[in-house]
C-alpha cells in the first residue's frame, strides 16, 4: 500500500486554514480589545466580596482528582445506557462482559476510597 503525499493535501489545507482563523481571532481580539483596567473592573463581581487571595496560588490537586474520579464514573453511566438497551441482542457476553466492566470500576474504587483520595480534611 503506497501512501501518496498528495493525498494529505487536503488536511495540509485544513490544517493552515484553521491557524489562520485562529491567528485572525487572536490578533483581532487583542486589537479590538481594551486593556485598561478601572476600579469598577477589578471590583467584586457576582459575589459580593473581595478576592481572598492571588487568583494564581496554588491549587488543592484534591480537586482534580474529584473531577477525574466525576468523569470516570459518569462515562460508566454512559456505558450502561447503550449496553441496557442492546442487552437483548448481546446475550450472555454482553451481559458477563459488563460485568467484568463493572468489577473492574468497583474495585478501583474501593482502592481509591481505601487510600484516602476521597476524604477532606
Amino acid at each position: 500500500m503506497h501512501v501518496v503525499l498528495a493525498d494529505y493535501f487536503p488536511v495540509l489545507v485544513f490544517v493552515v486554514i484553521a491557524f489562520g482563523i485562529a491567528g485572525a481571532m487572536l490578533g483581532g481580539s487583542l486589537l479590538a480589545g481594551q486593556q485598561k483596567p478601572y476600579a469598577e473592573k477589578l471590583s467584586a463581581y457576582e459575589c459580593g466580596f473581595d478576592a481572598f487571595d492571588d487568583a494564581r496560588r496554588r491549587f488543592d490537586v484534591r480537586f482534580y482528582l474529584v473531577s477525574i474520579l466525576f468523569i470516570i464514573f459518569d462515562l460508566e453511566v454512559a456505558f450502561l445506557f447503550p449496553w441496557a438497551v442492546a442487552l437483548g441482542r448481546i446475550g450472555l457476553f454482553g451481559f458477563l462482559s459488563m460485568l467484568a466492566f463493572l468489577g473492574v470500576l468497583t474495585v478501583g474504587f474501593i482502592y481509591e476510597w481505601r487510600k484516602g483520595a476521597l476524604d477532606w480534611e
